[in-house]
């Protein structure tokens, strides 16, 4: 089931006998699993039949024992197991979930493992619950994952804001979330589109010396503005650590390198192929002008070269500062 449907269930208090909550993201994990402890049981009823254990200090018999109690003045208890990759022989869970108690409802938190669907184990909680796995969003769905959750709150934010957001935080939803949540509250009363501004001041990313605009600076061969941007970097390693600046890097100059072989340079299938917005598309034609195919694989040896070279590979004394410089240098000349 996708974590849509299974929200969508929770809220009808349509429930299931056993959540197999398993994947790398761990925000759809916690979500789903905070909205059961939150809103299946009423206050009264969490005293006797709702209960939290963790993988660390549990076993299989533990929680099939746990399992098999019934509610007390209530129609349903709640279990949950949290950190359960921890548990050994998960496997044994067979026994339970072949014949759960339907005023049970069993939630597993399996975080950064997935359990295979091709044992029976698998294929029976697919049949008797909920089997989810939570996958990690990929970099390019960020931005639009962005405007999908602030739109369900009644907000919006602007392309280059959304964009340089993805850009700063990566994957982590839980990050995300945690940045947007507190944009919201800041934003002035009235407002609900955020912008640039916005996250410079409350979040603390320059609207003007960002790797974003640092991408555009060198697409675009701009040889003043790319060394203004990473002289703010170096004046502020902490907010811009040379290994987020190598993979941002490292992405972009890979996109360019892709728009050289598409055949079809129409916006919209190029923004397919390369997994942005068409919105940017001009960004990558512009950078593609400036840097030939030869050029792009040297720029993309040269960003694994100082990638190692920052984590003490062939560099004894150089600061990150330093190997920033060396590498920007390189790339534009």
């Amino acid at each position: 089931m996708e974590y849509n449907q299974i929200l969508s269930d929770l809220k009808n208090k349509i429930y299931k006998t056993i959540y197999f909550l398993s994947g790398e993201e761990p925000y759809y994990i916690d979500e789903i699993t905070s909205y059961i402890l939150n809103n299946v049981l009423t206050a009264t009823e969490k005293d006797f039949n709702q209960t939290i254990l963790y993988g660390k200090d549990t076993d299989v018999p533990s929680i099939i024992s746990a399992s098999r109690r019934y509610p007390m003045m209530a129609n349903h208890q709640v279990i949950v197991v949290k950190e359960a990759q921890n548990i050994k022989n998960i496997e044994d869970l067979l026994v339970y979930v072949e014949n759960p108690l339907k005023s049970t409802i069993l939630v597993i938190n399996y975080r950064n493992k997935t359990l295979d669907k091709r044992k029976k184990l698998g294929k029976i909680i697919d049949k008797n619950g909920v089997l989810f796995e939570s996958k990690k969003k990929y970099e390019s769905e960020i931005p639009a994952w962005i405007n999908n959750y602030l739109a369900n709150k009644k907000y919006s934010i602007d392309k280059d804001a959304s964009r340089l957001l993805a850009d700063y935080l990566g994957v982590d939803l839980c990050k995300i979330v945690n940045e947007l949540d507190k944009l919201i509250i800041t934003l002035p009363e009235g407002e609900t589109v955020i912008n640039s501004v916005h996250i410079e001041k409350n979040i603390g990313i320059s609207k003007d010396y960002n790797i974003f605009e640092l991408n555009k600076a060198l697409g675009k061969k701009n040889i003043f503005k790319s060394n203004q941007i990473i002289s703010y970097f170096a004046k502020n390693p902490k907010n811009n650590p040379f290994v987020l600046i190598v993979t941002n890097l490292y992405s972009f100059f890979i996109k360019v390198l892709m728009y050289h072989y598409v055949t079809d340079k129409k916006d919209n299938n190029v923004a397919s192929i390369l997994g942005i917005n068409p919105y940017f598309v001009k960004d990558y034609e512009t950078a593609s002008k400036n840097y030939n195919k030869h050029k792009l694989n040297e720029i993309i040896s040269i960003l694994r070269e100082y990638d190692l070279k920052s984590k003490g590979v062939g560099n004894i004394s150089s600061s990150d500062s330093g190997l920033l410089k060396e590498m920007i240098y390189k790339i534009l000349h």
